[in-house]
């Protein structure tokens, strides 16, 4: 049986500047068949070392649809993520995982998706979003909802037309701040909610974002009719082991690393009752 406390070796293959301190890192196991074998679902997590430094949880932003290598949207935010910003292709880190439930998916097939993401939340929603449309003829009307504070910090840019292009696919992007360029909508990402036609019935909403977004983004699709169980949403902690052992993600009866980091609604208000 595997060591879940032991990690693989990947190489780092290609490096993607998507803003100023946000980088998708492609990589693959460097043992072959630790590759082969790699099997993921949209939603779950990488516990990644850097040898040395300390480990950090990142969300898996490939999709489990398209096979060899695997992806990481990282942002600069401290030690762990600096230094492997500062790698270049061809180093190697440690890897463990994959860990977390991931987002449903057999459980929607067939029905309208709508996804809202803020920031680098778009990581864990891309790999969603990709293998539903690489799966396309299984699932019905899709829409995306996608904000940033400002134009320079949206994340996979040169992904956005090729999602609007799709068929019966619906993109619209938001900035709280524009600049001189910018031309869009202008507000937070519930300001694009009366834009996108937004209808509950047979539809499911997968959320992620900054904490700060999680709660207004709740309510206005509460008060659009969704119901607890059809508000899917992430949870952020300090996930260390990945396995439900050194409680530092616990919150209430829940670890987050173990039974989430996805949620329902109506999970994440019984976690705190």
């Amino acid at each position: 049986m595997k060591d879940v406390y032991f990690p693989d070796i990947a190489v780092i293959d290609s490096i993607r500047n998507e803003t100023g301190d946000v980088k998708t890192f492609t990589m693959r196991f460097k043992d072959p068949n630790i590759q082969d074998d790699l099997a993921y679902r949209s939603g779950q997590f990488f516990e990644v070392s850097i040898f040395g430094i300390g480990e950090m949880p990142i969300s898996i932003t490939s999709t489990p649809s398209r096979k060899d290598f695997f992806e990481l949207g990282v942002k600069n935010v401290g030690l762990v993520s600096g230094v492997l910003h500062s790698m270049t292709p061809g180093s190697e880190v440690g890897i463990r995982g994959p860990f977390g439930n991931g987002f449903p998916y057999e459980e929607v097939l067939g029905k309208e998706l709508l996804f809202v993401g803020g920031g680098i939340g778009l990581a864990p929603l891309r790999s969603l979003i990709n293998n539903v449309l690489d799966n396309r003829d299984n699932f019905a009307r899709i829409t995306i909802l996608y904000g940033s504070r400002t134009p320079g910090d949206l994340v996979f840019k040169d992904e956005f037309k090729i999602w609007e292009n799709q068929p019966d696919v619906t993109m619209l992007v938001t900035v709280d701040r524009g600049d001189e360029e910018w031309t869009g909508n202008v507000g937070v990402v519930t300001t694009l909610f009366p834009k996108a036609g937004i209808k509950s019935e047979n539809t499911v909403a997968f959320v992620c974002g900054p904490p700060v977004m999680i709660p207004f983004v709740i309510k206005d699709l509460l008060n659009l009719g969704f119901t607890e169980d059809t508000i899917i949403s992430t949870l952020e902690r300090h996930m260390k082991c990945g396995v439900g052992k050194c409680g530092h993600c616990c919150i209430g009866h829940k670890y987050v690393c173990l039974d989430g980091p996805v949620f329902s609604y109506r999970e994440m208000k019984a976690m705190t009752e």
